[in-house]
Formats: structure tokens, C-alpha cells, sequence
């Protein structure tokens, strides 16, 4: 009986170990819409300049917080492309929808743009299943 109950043990930490070798990726999912043509909107120009993300979320583990003052960076459980180019693509793509008359993009778009810089302080999970998207941002129009 004490060697089954070995092997029983020997089996469970076997599968364990080995389950460290199984990767998720995940991406932010795709807003569903039309986004408006270029050609059809007017000349106001919007540069998504910057989404900067702390060092903590700049990796590619997805970030969990597990205590008021503790987190944890999955290892098994990934971004499939960095966060901030995630974050931006999202956002170019969402203010396109939102945005009719205007062009907004990642890269510059002339002398007479105006520019988005984002801050994102917090995005991940929390212990009390709660989910944490903050931060800040910051529109130059005109200088």
C-alpha cells in the first residue's frame, strides 16, 4: 500500500511539473464596427503618439494581483504582442469608430496633428475578481 500511495505521488507531482510547459496567449480582441474611410473625413488629424505602461505590465506575462500589496507575472499565461501595441492598436482602432470627421493613427500624420499620449497605470486581474484599468492621458491640440 505505501509504495502505490509513492507512485500516486510521484504521478501527481510528474503531472505538475509538467503542466509548466503548457503557454496560453491571449490578445485584446478586435472592435467590431466599420471604422471610417480617410478619404471621407474632414482634415482634423489624431496621432496616437504613446501608450506607456509600467515596468511590471511591460512584460509578457499577463499580471495578477493577489493582495492588497502583492503580484504575480504568469509565466504559462502570455501576451501573444506586447501590452502597449495591444493597448494602441485598440485605441486607434476604437477612437476611429468614435471619432467621425477625424483620422487617427499611430504614426504622425503632418505639422497640424493633434497628439494622444496615454499612461496606464493599472491593467490586470485582482484577487476580489475585480479588474483594474487605469491611468491617465494627455491631448495636445495646437500646441
Amino acid at each position: 500500500m505505501k509504495k502505490w500511495l509513492v507512485v500516486m505521488m510521484a504521478v501527481w507531482l510528474t503531472s505538475c511539473s509538467s503542466s509548466g510547459e503548457n503557454k496560453s496567449y491571449y490578445q485584446l480582441p478586435i472592435a467590431q464596427g466599420s471604422v471610417q474611410s480617410s478619404a471621407n473625413q474632414g482634415n482634423r488629424l489624431l496621432w496616437v503618439e504613446q501608450i506607456a505602461v509600467p515596468d511590471y505590465l511591460a512584460g509578457n506575462g499577463v499580471v495578477y494581483q493577489t493582495s492588497d500589496v502583492q503580484y504575480v507575472i504568469a509565466n504559462n499565461n502570455l501576451w501573444a504582442s506586447p501590452l502597449d501595441q495591444q493597448l494602441r492598436n485598440t485605441l486607434v482602432t476604437n477612437l476611429s469608430m468614435q471619432l467621425p470627421g477625424w483620422v487617427v493613427a499611430s504614426q504622425p500624420l503632418g505639422s497640424t496633428q493633434d497628439t494622444l499620449n496615454v499612461t496606464v497605470t493599472g491593467f490586470h486581474g485582482r484577487y476580489d475578481g475585480k479588474v483594474i484599468v487605469s491611468g491617465e492621458w494627455l491631448l495636445n491640440h495646437q500646441g
